[in-house]
């Protein structure tokens, strides 16, 4: 378990609603910001379907949504956050989903992309994961490998300027197969207070209780106080490995001699 990892220069948070940056990766992304980092949040909803409010329209949530997303993201020190405005509830990783994933990170070239884990489906006996929020997962997957590094695919972007890119590092939270911990014990507080932020969805509750027993669970794993989780796929290193198949798992079909 690696409780030290590097900071990256610039990360960008991808997730399909308001709020889910927050539960997910507030602390880190405040720690990151503190240290320098710059922080880019994209969301591809405006959570515009998220209200049992009578009388609510889509187009009003999404304003509030939104408003409530930027103040969040200052409290955690992230400065830009990007909405893609697709609808909330019906999200599927399509191809133009893809495009415009690819298009938002050519735009700002991020060293390290977080995202959530496209397989996490049940957390224990009591949630059932989003399907927009796997369905996120795996559209910001699909557009770190291979499309955004690859200059003919998507041509229409390359030339509107959006030049090929690499990705070196995507880290992936809500995974079962966590091996690198962010200590956010100095930024827990600024995780809440961006919670705190989403009054459209926390309508009074208090999440301090439930979100410092989550960071102190992850932080016991690794022999910190407080923590956020991560599986961390390393895609750019300084000397490739001597074999790279272009199928399966390095290793699993290793060239014969």
């Amino acid at each position: 378990m690696d409780t030290n990892p590097p900071i990256p220069t610039r990360a960008m948070v991808v997730y399909a609603h308001p709020d889910d940056p927050d539960f997910s990766i507030g602390g880190t992304a405040a720690a990151w910001s503190q240290a320098g980092a710059e922080v880019i949040y994209v969301l591809i909803t405006s959570g515009n379907s998220g209200s049992h409010v009578e009388g609510m329209t889509k187009e009003h949530l999404a304003a509030i949504r939104e408003e409530e997303q930027r103040a969040a993201a200052r409290e955690c020190g992230v400065h830009e956050v990007v909405f893609l405005r697709y609808d909330d509830g019906t999200l599927q990783p399509t191809l133009g989903l893809r495009k415009d994933l690819v298009r938002v990170m050519r735009k700002y070239r991020p060293d390290t992309v977080v995202c959530g884990d496209p397989i996490a489906f049940f957390y224990g006996n009591f949630y059932i994961n989003h399907p927009d929020h796997r369905a996120a997962a795996v559209a910001t997957l699909e557009a770190v490998f291979p499309a955004v590094s690859m200059p003919l695919a998507f041509p229409d972007l390359l030339a509107e300027g959006y030049e090929a890119h690499s990705v070196r590092e995507v880290w992936v939270t809500d995974s079962t197969l966590k091996d690198t911990m962010v200590d956010i014990s100095g930024t827990l507080a600024n995780k809440i207070a961006a919670l705190r932020q989403h009054k459209s969805q926390v309508e009074g509750w208090d999440p301090t209780e439930m979100v410092t027993a989550w960071a102190r669970e992850e932080g016991e794993k690794a022999g910190l106080v407080a923590a956020e989780g991560f599986r961390r796929m390393i895609l750019g290193r300084e000397e490739k490995p001597p074999v790279s198949p272009a199928v399966g798992t390095p290793g699993d079909n290793p060239v014969p001699a």
